[in-house]
């Protein structure tokens, strides 16, 4: 299944944030999306999850056309904001079983690295790395078939990057998985492809070097 980005724009006021923007995701492929700081890709991952209007969109999924405000209730489209989400009183195991029912899919959760020691802590008592662990984790177990993460892998250590890589991996096999993020390395490690967000336009971009190319990152270290 595919899902495909055609004519995206968005404008604030009289500025315009991007116009005509088209790409595409698979299921079972990892897209990276970069861009500085308010080039637009949070807002264009809100506008496709239906919670920013956008100024012009059209979102297929697989022969389907489907209107933004559609996502959500058919349940197309798992996404983590930059925002954390769960509630700071809740215990992380009441969580867990809050979002998910399936025994299945509960045990994959409960049993993946690092869950044992936390869930009997508070949301609110969990380190940068393991909430957002946690969140990842409960959005990623989701049956919808693409994913969608901004800034997964922003002000966390070494060891919950790899976690999230290894999880994004594994879950690339069933979903299609867009994320965004200023580690560069990190995304690039588990990206199949890139597309570069610059002054209004979206054009695929292959690793590190064309990001360079393309004035994204500095010039050679």
């Amino acid at each position: 299944m595919e899902l495909k980005v055609s004519n995206a724009a968005k404008s604030f006021g009289k500025k315009a944030l991007f116009q005509g923007l088209n790409f595409t995701l698979k299921q079972g492929e990892v897209l990276g999306l970069f861009g500085r700081n308010g080039s637009g890709k949070s807002t264009l991952l809100k506008m496709i999850f239906g919670v920013t209007k956008a100024d012009a969109i059209r979102l297929e999924v697989g022969e389907q056309t489907v209107a933004p405000k559609d996502i959500i209730p058919k349940r197309l489209i798992a996404y983590l904001p930059q925002e954390r989400f769960v509630p700071k009183r809740m215990l992380v195991r009441d969580m867990i079983a809050m979002c998910h029912q399936d025994e299945a899919t509960l045990d994959k959760i409960f049993y993946s690295p690092g869950i044992t020691k936390m869930e009997t802590q508070r949301c609110g008592q969990l380190s940068e790395g393991q909430l957002k662990y946690l969140e990842i984790l409960l959005i990623a177990y989701l049956d919808h078939p693409f994913l969608m993460l901004d800034e997964p892998f922003s002000m966390i250590d070494p060891l919950y990057k790899d976690l999230i890589k290894e999880l994004i991996t594994g879950l690339k096999t069933t979903k299609g998985i867009l994320l965004t993020d200023h580690y560069y390395d990190d995304v690039l490690q588990i990206a199949d492809r890139s597309y570069l967000l610059h002054e209004g336009a979206i054009r695929e971009v292959q690793g590190e070097e064309e990001l360079r190319k393309e004035g994204y990152l500095p010039g050679k270290r």
